[in-house]
């Protein structure tokens, strides 16, 4: 999967941009708060379907416009060429593919990409939730099965929340009702927890293989699933075993008032030489582990579909030295990346094609 071309008009600080794209590396550089991110958060919108930095639309907005409107055309291997459109205007959002009207569950996989953000150093770092989300966003652009049930399964447990306070208030259940709000989110929690730990199983080799990489061979990166499935595998059993957590400790959920088990209780544990790394690893340790992870998640992506994702990579190349950038960027020439640096690839030693950015402005001419 490779980007062609991406426009942007009213975006941020940009506006009306057009730029092209080759297949291998490109470097977008200058100096900071110029517009480098921008340009990555606007490509990553098609892959996720929102800005990354949290910001909603109206935050995305070019200062006294009344919205704005970006296009992605990129090559895919299966459908070949390929345009997708998000516009927010007057507070109205639409997504088109080509010039037809799409919803953002049909968004989702139609273009496949991974980014790095320095923030992303909380995927180690950080609480479970953030593990789970990057779950969530790989598992999405590969298998939209994974994405309705994810959905589902949030709703259901908003209703039998809703349904345990209220019991906590009034002291009255209506156990029918959190009966069947429970086979619900347990069906949906046999889909997710088992797409879950299939994923990680795959990406547990590639992030291994990563690590060792750019370590030099000095760490060794494991990976493991926790959930209240425990180590259960198969669909029907991960079933039958939330529904019975979902009977076990009725009493002490209505005290809550809210439901104690399920796979928004999920996390990836990151291990380090078999040491927690959240806990143990150094910064440039949980560095490594999360650009590890980054590179196992486009080749498991290359597994799937037949074809890497295109790679994003922001502010990646400043504490990394010559050997593990080579690593990183390496390949057999099948892998788009788009990079963002202050300093131009000659600095760098890296051949690339160069857009340089200043205000808003991408000049692939400067020099």
């Amino acid at each position: 999967m490779k980007i062609s071309s991406f426009e942007a008009e009213n975006y941020r600080n940009m506006e009306k941009v057009r730029l092209d794209f080759s297949p291998g590396v490109n470097l977008l550089y200058g100096k900071n708060a110029q517009g480098k991110t921008n340009l990555i958060e606007g490509i990553y919108t098609f892959a996720r379907g929102k800005s990354f930095r949290g910001a909603t639309d109206a935050d995305q907005v070019r200062f006294g416009e009344r919205g704005f409107s970006l296009s992605l055309t990129f090559e895919e291997k299966e459908y070949g060429e390929q345009r997708l459109t998000y516009r927010y205007y007057d507070g109205e959002r639409k997504r088109l593919r080509g010039a037809a009207p799409i919803s953002l569950s049909e968004m989702m996989g139609k273009f496949r990409a991974v980014l790095f953000y320095p923030e992303h150093l909380d995927l180690v770092k950080g609480g479970p939730a953030e593990r789970r989300l990057f779950l969530n966003i790989a598992i999405s652009q590969l298998d939209k099965g994974y994405l309705r049930a994810l959905s589902r399964y949030e709703k259901l447990r908003e209703h039998r929340n809703a349904v345990l306070k209220e019991a906590a208030k009034f002291g009255y259940i209506d156990r029918d009702l959190l009966a069947s709000y429970s086979e619900g989110m347990a069906e949906a929690c046999a889909t997710v927890a088992v797409a879950r730990r299939e994923y990680i199983d795959r990406l547990s080799g590639y992030a291994k293989d990563a690590q060792a990489s750019l370590s030099g061979e000095r760490e060794r990166l494991s990976l493991r699933f926790s959930s209240d499935a425990g180590e259960i595998t198969d669909k029907e059993s991960v079933r039958e075993k939330y529904i019975e957590l979902y009977n076990t400790d009725i009493s002490r959920e209505m005290a809550t008032g809210c439901s104690l088990f399920g796979v928004h209780r999920d996390d990836l544990e990151i291990f380090i030489n078999d040491k927690e790394a959240k806990t143990f690893a150094s910064q440039g340790q949980q560095r490594t582990a999360v650009l590890s992870l980054k590179m196992a998640e486009g080749e498991v992506c290359r597994e799937r579909t037949g074809e890497y994702p295109v790679f994003l990579f922001d502010d990646v190349l400043s504490e990394l030295d010559e050997g593990r950038r080579a690593v990183l960027l390496g390949g057999d020439g099948e892998k788009q990346i788009i990079l963002t640096s202050c300093e131009g690839g000659e600095r760098l030693g890296l051949a690339a094609n160069e857009i340089y950015v200043e205000g808003g402005c991408y000049d692939p001419a400067h020099r």
